[in-house]
């Protein structure tokens, strides 16, 4: 059931610009020919030769290819995170600052204190992965200068060693030693830089269209030119191609509503973390594109009377101090979710608007009750978050509408909440089966109110609403959970799959909710104990 609609007074239409822009290490670029399924890691390694940035798996995991992306946040502040090149498109860079691994120390210089480390503490066996394996604990160290062995273990979950050379890494990380900001080549460069992109954010909307590459060529588009000489040569082909190659970049949420009533199948892209794949291993042609990850009005998180509203283009990592701050069950589900690269561009947004069924955010936001807002246009309205997922595939999104924000209430102090994730794996692995739980029980003991959602047991995340039932205004016993087990099937018809199959996930299923009254009868007794 939707709330009333609102409406919005339309923005005037921003000024067009033709050429994208970004800073690759110490250089300001500008292209005017790039197509929408143009990755950074091509860019790199066949435009640019910068091949210390490497391709792995070309899909997200290994890290080989991390760099680090400068973009301004909220408060026009330089925020540099690690990202994977190989699953970042080219028109999600417009207005960054691209530093790879060759920035970090000039040919036939001095090493970069995090490369010397790596050389005393013998961290590079064949040396693929030693690359990564650097950018990602710069990004950390420019973070945090003197970070605990959990830090660095963490910021290194989505690097894969294949020499098994984890323990010297690590070893490396924790004797870095500190280096003056003046002495670092990006912190010492870093009002330049942020100059240069405070200059570039001029309100303007991007419109590139580009035929698809040559594949036999060796340019990804037009030479990079200087910012001074910015043609547009108006000699791209008007074919259909050419139009689905467009790169549509808004020049803000206003702009991204108007682009996309005008472009009803262009694809949003925020962290590509799913699209990215769908380029490097399915060869889909994805455009129009319409990058929002600098639309710094999508990425807001702000608590209002007991409602946490998060924009949808907040990151994972935004999210693990907004959110995991306010409901702790969160910090140990995100945590899980991907490496760094992955949670720094990966938004909460986007895995609720891709409609997996596996998604690891709409099951718990499912049980706290959250509220989907969604806009077409200049058109708003709401929609409690588990009537979003129709069907697989199908979501209850119109033609031109898009995902802004989504609203989840905080819990009361008393409740029960907890979010199990199972997958082959434990870390950078996807959900065979996710149950989250949100109970609050009456003086009395018996169950008051009860939500239970599940990823990986149908079509799309799914309330167990007949356990539900079973369950509510009964004492909250062993008892009750067992005779509200065999509720389950009527609530869900599992499939098998690569990750696991019918029968084992419905184990699962009532499994988590067994684990979930065990975890609740432990924090009674500890409340009981505290309070003796």
């Amino acid at each position: 059931m939707t709330t009333e609609n609102t409406s919005l007074e339309r923005s005037a239409a921003p000024s067009i610009r033709r050429a994208l822009r970004f800073i690759l290490n110490d250089r300001p670029i500008h292209l005017d020919r790039t197509a929408a399924s143009d990755t950074l890691l091509d860019f790199l390694r066949i435009d640019k030769r910068l091949t210390g940035t490497k391709e792995g798996c070309a899909e997200g995991d290994c890290g080989a290819c991390t760099v680090l992306l400068g973009r301004p946040d909220a408060d026009d502040e330089l925020r540099y995170e690690s990202a994977n090149a190989c699953i970042v498109l080219m028109g999600m860079i417009d207005g960054c600052h691209v530093v790879t691994v060759e920035h970090l120390s000039p040919r036939g210089g001095p090493l970069h204190p995090i490369q010397q480390a790596m050389v005393d503490e013998h961290g590079s066996q064949c040396g693929f992965c030693t690359p990564g394996f650097v950018m990602s604990l710069y990004a950390l160290w420019m973070r945090k200068p003197d970070p605990d062995r959990l830090e660095i273990e963490r910021a290194l979950q989505g690097n894969l060693c294949r020499c098994t050379g984890y323990a010297p890494i690590i070893r490396a990380a924790m004797a870095v030693t500190a280096l003056p900001a003046e002495d670092d080549p990006v912190l010492s460069e870093r009002e330049r830089i942020t100059g240069i992109l405070q200059s570039w954010n001029d309100g303007s909307r991007l419109e590139l269209t580009a035929p698809p590459r040559d594949n036999g060529s060796e340019e990804l588009g037009s030479a990079a030119v200087e910012p001074s000489d910015v043609p547009y040569e108006g000699d791209v082909s008007n074919t259909d191609n050419a139009l689905n190659n467009r790169i549509l970049r808004p020049a803000s949420v206003d702009d991204l509503a108007q682009l996309l009533e005008e472009n009803p199948d262009a694809r949003i892209v925020a962290g590509a973390t799913d699209v990215g794949l769908w380029v490097t291993k399915f060869m889909r042609e994805i455009g129009p594109l319409i990058p929002v990850g600098h639309l710094t009005q999508l990425k807001k998180i702000e608590e209002v009377d007991g409602t946490l509203r998060i924009g949808a283009g907040a990151s994972y990592t935004d999210a693990l101090t907004e959110l995991a701050g306010r409901i702790p069950a969160f910090a140990p589900l995100l945590w899980r979710i991907g490496g760094n690269q992955i949670r720094n561009m990966g938004t909460i947004g986007g895995n609720i608007a891709n409609g997996s069924p596996i998604g690891d955010m709409p099951p718990p936001l499912i049980a706290l009750g959250a509220i989907l807002h969604l806009r077409k246009g200049s058109e708003q309205r709401k929609l409690p978050l588990a009537e979003f997922f129709i069907d697989y595939g199908k979501q209850d999104r119109r033609e031109g509408e898009f995902v802004e924000a989504v609203s989840v209430p905080l819990p009361s102090p008393e409740a029960h909440i907890a979010f199990h994730k199972v997958s082959k794996r434990r870390d950078e692995d996807i959900t065979a089966c996710l149950g989250a739980f949100h109970l609050k029980l009456a003086e009395n003991g018996t169950i008051e109110t009860l939500r239970i959602a599940y990823g990986g047991m149908a079509g799309v995340p799914k309330r167990a609403k007949t356990v539900e039932k079973a369950l509510t205004g009964k004492p909250w016993s062993s008892a009750s959970v067992d005779a509200a087990l065999a509720a389950f099937e009527e609530d869900f018809e599992p499939l098998s799959d690569m990750r696991a199959s019918a029968e084992y996930r419905m184990m699962v299923a009532k499994n988590l909710l067994r684990r979930f009254f065990a975890e609740t009868q432990d924090r009674q007794l500890v409340g009981a104990e505290a309070a003796q």
